[in-house]
């Protein structure tokens, strides 16, 4: 009785609806709740990374031959020397702030 036939054009028309349809709805509640970012930054009290604040209890020195203080590096057990504020590493150039 009710023949209809549907060509290209009210196809793409009628899937370009269902799309728009579709995107209204999930980007609505998503536009009415507020950004978790926001919520999350609070400020925070900013250390200074250079403070003598924290020492490491277990940083043992030691004296070489020539009677400059050295450290034993962490990542390859060699010496490390102090240049200025930082223990550098010899061997691996491994360093940190003291």
């Amino acid at each position: 009785m009710f023949e209809t036939t549907v060509d290209r054009r009210s196809f793409l028309r009628g899937s370009a609806l269902f799309a728009a349809a579709i995107g209204l709805k999930v980007a609505s509640p998503a536009a009415a709740q507020p950004d978790q970012d926001q919520r999350r930054e609070t400020p925070q009290e900013k250390k200074d990374p250079f403070a003598n604040d924290e020492k490491k209890g277990s940083e043992k020195t030691y004296t070489d031959q020539e009677g400059r203080e050295y450290r034993i590096c962490p990542q390859c057990a060699y010496n490390m020397y102090k240049q200025g504020r930082m223990w550098v590493c010899d061997n691996c150039g491994y360093s940190y702030v003291e």
